[in-house]
């Protein structure tokens, strides 16, 4: 494929991760009101109380993700989202 075809599919993998990480992540458990019970997120936090003995350390994938749930992505979190959607994007339009 040509180079505007992968620019084109670079921005659009870029745009539409940063506009469906919220979606995927309250589609998982990790809502604005907290950890959804029964979901996925529930188990991930059950499993990570257990492994440190009765509560989710701050600064981990449970922490981080719990925190993006409800407040959403910070500047840093949607620039990375955006760099793998964008090197995403880039890499299907070169197979």
């Amino acid at each position: 494929m040509g180079l505007v075809t992968g620019v084109v599919l670079g921005v659009a993998g870029a745009v539409g991760t940063v506009a469906l990480a919220p979606v995927v992540l309250g589609t998982i458990g990790f809502t604005s009101a907290g950890i959804a019970a029964g979901s996925i997120a529930s188990g991930m936090m059950s499993t990570a109380a257990i492994a440190n003995g009765g509560g989710v350390a701050a600064g981990s994938l449970v922490a981080v993700l719990q925190s993006a749930g409800m407040a959403g992505l910070s500047g840093a979190a949607t620039a990375a989202v955006a760099s793998v959607g964008g090197t995403a994007g880039l890499v299907a339009a070169l197979v």
